[in-house]
């Protein structure tokens, strides 16, 4: 008799979570594009975590090809344990070493759509929350930052546009009409941020000067004949640089910031690191065919996705359960912005009964029922069955909570109380993976004197608690 339970996906429990053994300093990935046949070349720099005991390292993989695995440039033995690579016979001690990697992958194939794909003859990456380790053997959890440097090859005919995250700092041509494109990200980033692009994609281009003086440049990547319809996507994000300056003074960090839009994603959109992967509903718009909906939902989804810049990417999620962290304070972020957008009170205040509308036909029904979880949940079979209204939208409204606690008789809105709890955030987590604890510790510790300091540990069983 064969059990139900059996094949059944193991249950993750927060409360299990060790850091890594291991912290990932530099990854370098060359790729050799091909539908049918993608090479990745994986080289990163390695040390054992000396917080954690010894113990063997385990690198994420599925639906890959092994090929070579070198440790300080020599042959090394490993074993294949399910989905793991497994490496045992490492350098002792917190020296770093080397680790190469190279594996084949078939995107063509890849209909998951999850790791490297392509669509209608384009490349495009999806990572969140776990689809990196589809496209080489990697740490494949949100707490490993390490900083990325990746060369993209391709023929130049069929493949004219090669995009990473970060700046663009190398590009020319190969012999057999190949061509290159080297891209290195300034920002330490978990796995689940990285993306590249491939295809032949035409662009709307916008430079910006930034208050401090530096200059950017902001693109817009779409099929040919949809370059039409960019504009407002194009205002929106110009609208969202400057909101996040002027309210929080959170500059853009890079020095190109750019969108793609693809009809193949499962997702609205996807904010990996200076290269935001959209899908078309959120960033095409025409006014003969588009609706006042469709403008407001496409100003919205654009500013979500570049406000994670800061809130998600900068600082990210110690681990899964966490996801709250970053989504219920980008949701809280973009309805501030929309709100800020919309102008005269009255449409302010609008905004504010439309998005109470969706918390209570879509979260409270949730909430009441059988799929009820805390805004930080404790445990999960599969991670991509949270991203709720629970967790986005109900996790906006206990950071809008946190912004009314910190408010007092000067600032009875709270959003100075909520702008210092912000800066003192980033001045304790930049470049660090943390909990929703960590950011309600930071907000209550700037305002030391408010009721969410007074009130925090029974404030905090909102994160904890369903319904």
């Amino acid at each position: 008799m064969t059990s139900l339970r059996e094949g059944a996906p193991a249950v993750v429990k927060r409360e299990d979570y060790t850091a890594p053994a291991f912290v990932v300093d530099t990854v370098d990935l060359t790729f050799d594009l091909d539908p049918a046949k993608t090479r990745v070349l994986n080289k990163m720099r390695l040390r054992r975590n000396p917080g954690v005991a010894a113990q063997p390292l385990r690198l994420d993989g599925e639906d890959l090809n092994l090929a070579r695995v070198l440790v300080n440039g020599a042959g090394t033995s490993f074993k294949l344990d399910g989905n793991q690579l497994v490496l045992e016979k490492l350098p002792e001690g917190d020296e770093p070493f080397e680790l190469e990697i190279f594996t084949t992958c078939q995107p063509a194939k890849n209909t998951q759509l999850m790791g490297l794909y392509v669509s209608q003859g384009t490349f495009f990456t999806q990572c969140e929350a776990e689809g990196f380790r589809r496209i080489t053997y990697f740490l494949d959890r949100p707490d490993v930052m390490a900083s990325y440097s990746v060369t993209l090859r391709a023929d130049k005919a069929a493949y004219p546009v090669l995009l990473s995250n970060g700046n663009l700092v190398a590009q020319g041509d190969l012999d057999d009409g190949r061509h290159y494109a080297q891209w290195v990200d300034p920002h330490k980033k978990p796995c689940y941020l990285f993306a590249l692009v491939a295809g032949n994609l035409v662009h709307r281009e916008q430079k910006i000067v930034a208050r401090n003086g530096s200059e950017h440049t902001l693109q817009v990547y779409v099929r040919a004949g949809d370059l039409d319809k960019t504009e407002h996507a194009m205002n929106s994000l110009m609208a969202s640089i400057a909101w996040d300056e002027a309210r929080f003074g959170l500059p853009l960090d890079l020095e190109r910031f750019m969108i793609v839009a693809t009809s193949d994603f499962n997702m609205g959109a996807m904010e990996n690191k200076g290269l935001n992967i959209f899908n078309t509903k959120y960033v095409l718009a025409n006014p003969a065919t588009a609706t006042d909906t469709d403008y407001a939902n496409i100003e919205s989804v654009v500013g979500h996705e570049y406000f994670h810049n800061w809130t998600g990417n900068r600082v990210t999620c110690r681990d899964w359960f966490q996801l709250s962290l970053k989504e219920g304070l980008t949701v809280f972020r973009d309805q501030e912005f929309s709100m800020d957008m919309a102008g005269s009170p009255s449409a302010r205040a609008v905004k504010r009964i439309e998005d109470v509308r969706v918390l209570r036909t879509a979260q409270f029904p949730e909430d009441a029922g059988p799929m009820a979880h805390p805004v930080r949940p404790d445990s999960y079979a599969e991670i991509n069955n949270f991203y709720t209204v629970t967790v986005y939208e109900k996790g906006a409204e206990v950071v809008r909570m946190q912004q009314t606690l910190v408010g007092d008789a000067a600032d009875p809105s709270g959003r100075a109380g909520f702008a210092r709890g912000m800066q003192r955030y980033f001045e304790r987590h930049d470049g660090q993976a943390v909990t929703c604890d960590d950011f309600a510790q930071a907000m209550a510790d700037a305002n030391p004197g408010s009721d969410l300091a007074r009130l925090l540990p029974q404030f905090k069983r909102w994160y904890s608690q369903a319904g």
